[in-house]
């Protein structure tokens, strides 16, 4: 996550634009505002199909503003290996798999709170990447994790995103 500001004191995060961004952080954004009435909670950009390298920045960026992080459902099929589970910070994450696609990731926050992110794949350009991050967190999007891929040209046009495919440099 880029270095943000301290959150306002409402709880939501800010609205922030992802600038330069160090090596060992998630790309991730959420939707900032109270409701959570859109199709997706948020987004995230990881850099590989390598979960134990991609997870860890993920779930504590999101344990930052959001709390302990116990449980993340993936699809097997798109990432490299898919333990059961990792510890991260001294604190167990269940890792659980569902033919979500590899389009989504779902995070749970204690017992029964939900985010649905968007995954965007590691080989997205940045200005794809930004878009479609920027359309999942909008407060009114109806729009499918896997359409707003291809709407913004982040879907390789073979239904894997893109899954296997050299990552490439990021700008």
């Amino acid at each position: 996550m880029a270095d943000f500001e301290t959150p306002p004191a409402s709880g939501r995060l800010p609205d922030s634009v992802h600038e330069a961004v160090r090596p060992g952080t998630a790309l991730v954004r959420l939707e900032t505002t109270g409701s959570r009435e859109g199709v997706l909670d948020g987004a995230w950009w990881p850099r590989s199909r390598d979960i134990g390298e991609e997870l860890p920045a993920l779930v504590r960026a999101l344990s930052q503003h959001l709390g302990p992080i116990t449980r993340v459902g993936l699809d097997a099929a798109a990432w490299d290996e898919l333990p059961v589970r990792l510890v991260v910070d001294d604190r167990v994450v269940h890792i659980a798999s569902f033919p979500v696609g590899d389009d989504t990731v779902l995070i749970t926050r204690g017992d029964r709170d939900h985010f649905s992110l968007l995954v965007v794949p590691p080989h997205a350009t940045t200005e794809a990447a930004r878009a479609a991050m920027a359309q999942a967190v909008r407060p009114d999007n109806v729009t499918q994790a896997v359409q707003i891929l291809i709407d913004t040209a982040t879907d390789d046009g073979t239904g894997t995103d893109g899954a296997g495919m050299d990552e490439g440099p990021r700008a």
